[in-house]
């Protein structure tokens, strides 16, 4: 298989967002159960998630497409956890070997940064396991696409339904929620009011401290239907 040429990552977001420390503890919470065996993470950036995430696993491939952060992967991992069992794979899912057969397939904040989603999804299938989880996050509602968005190389956003419509055939969906029903307020500021291409150190600070800290609280009230992320799994059949 031939290898996929590094491409540099056009945002400049990802520094910033390792602050948002309450943030990333919920979505590790919603996605933990899911975590096993052999896992891939796509678009892993710099490791932060990776971090996080890859102790759930018995084994964690992180595949990204920057050299240079691809670079860093390692390094942050073997520090926070060691001899965990981690491969780093530059490039994208595509040059992921066909041997590995993965327990679960991780796309956190990646999915909308890709072109063809739907023929992403559609190989990922053919990498998971009978029983495997495909587990999405990202941005929602297309109606608060903003220059944050387009900065940071975003296609698109998702509704709930339309993220579920793209659910490879021979799978079925096992959990679908909208999270951060108090941080849909701060984005649809931004779309409608700020307009800012990237926001500041205080805005994630005052995000992640107040505002996730109520949705988490919220969230579950609301029966996860409101929200300014939208998480889908699905599983792949048995058969």
């Amino acid at each position: 298989m031939a290898a996929t040429p590094s491409a540099e990552y056009i945002g400049s977001e990802l520094e910033l967002f390792t602050r948002a420390v309450r943030w990333a503890e919920y979505v590790a919470r919603q996605v933990e159960p899911f975590l096993s065996g052999t896992v891939i993470e796509v678009g892993a950036g710099m490791g932060a998630r990776t971090s996080r995430l890859a102790p759930f696993a018995e084994r964690w491939v992180a595949v990204e497409p920057d050299a240079q952060l691809a670079g860093s992967i390692a390094d942050r991992i073997g520090q926070a956890h060691p001899g965990l069992n981690l491969e780093v794979v530059t490039g994208t899912l595509q040059d992921v070997s066909e041997n590995i057969h993965a327990d679960a397939i991780v796309y956190i904040d990646v999915l909308e940064h890709i072109e063809d989603d739907s023929g992403e999804l559609e190989h990922a299938a053919t990498l998971l396991k009978p029983g495997g989880r495909l587990i999405v996050l990202s941005p929602a509602h297309q109606s608060l696409y903003s220059e944050f968005d387009r900065a940071i190389g975003h296609y698109r956003r998702y509704s709930r339904a339309g993220l579920v419509g793209l659910m490879p055939s021979g799978f079925i969906t096992i959990r679908k929620r909208m999270l951060d029903a108090v941080g849909l307020l701060a984005s649809s500021a931004n779309r409608l009011l700020l307009r800012q291409s990237m926001p500041t150190i205080t805005q994630i600070r005052m995000w992640d401290s107040v505002m996730v800290r109520l949705s988490r609280w919220l969230d579950p009230l609301l029966g996860y239907r409101v929200g300014k992320s939208v998480l889908v799994v699905f599983q792949k059949s048995n058969d």
